[in-house]
């Protein structure tokens, strides 16, 4: 194993048989201008999904830190999602999450299910096996523990992507179907283990973040690269 191994690597797991358009009708065309088509469906099973407003339209920015939106650990050291409308906001703490681990006092299993609780509950749009599939193995889980690994992220910035942003001005009334945003989040995250061992690296990743006006915002996928 290397130390220095990155526990959500991007952009690993997807399978095509698997996958399916997250938006149908409206959204569907939107989504197909933006690059965002390849969400997965299918899995059933409870997700928890926060309560409060969201709104029809992006925001313009995403609050300075959104750290400071964290409730508290839910799952070992894994924190419960905010209570947020913005899918900015809600994106960079939604990276800062899938970034940061601590095997000293989480199991895997405690990991996935502190992760599967950012989660929409609309089993039709979420694709929880694009986030599942960015865990280690138990084995791996398990030599990661035995070196102390952990990890903690810092979130430099979230942006709409240019192709989204866009496919909404072309058609505002889209996001409508299923509130589903692109947002991609970039930053780094700090890895170290046992003896004093350490390193760094920069991320970046698309998600894909519902925010209904009835309910604050929730995980639907981590999403193909779209245009920055």
């Amino acid at each position: 194993m290397s130390n220095r191994f990155s526990l959500l690597a991007y952009g690993v797991g997807w399978s095509a048989n698997r996958r399916i358009l997250v938006i149908s009708v409206v959204l569907a065309s939107l989504l197909a201008l933006v690059g965002v088509t390849a969400y997965v469906t299918g899995r059933h099973g409870q997700h928890d999904a926060s309560a409060g407003p969201a709104p029809s339209t992006p925001p313009g920015s995403a609050p300075s830190s959104a750290a400071s939106t964290h409730p508290g650990a839910e799952a070992g050291s894994v924190p419960r999602p905010p209570r947020v409308s913005d899918p900015l906001a809600f994106a960079r703490a939604s990276a800062e999450m899938l970034w940061s681990y601590d095997t000293r006092n989480t199991s895997r299993e405690q990991q996935l299910a502190g992760m599967e609780a950012w989660m929409t509950k609309e089993s039709e749009y979420g694709d929880w096996s694009s986030v599942s599939a960015q865990m280690p193995d138990p084995t791996l889980w398990s030599r990661m523990a035995d070196q102390r690994q952990h990890a903690t992220a810092a979130v430099a910035e979230a942006h709409y992507p240019a192709a989204f942003k866009q496919a909404l001005a072309e058609d505002p009334s889209a996001i409508t179907e299923a509130y589903i945003y692109a947002v991609t989040v970039t930053g780094k995250q700090t890895i170290a283990w046992a003896k004093g061992g350490g390193g760094a690296e920069d991320r970046s990743i698309t998600l894909a973040v519902q925010c209904r006006p009835s309910a604050g915002c929730s995980l639907v996928a981590i999403a193909p690269t779209v245009a920055p």
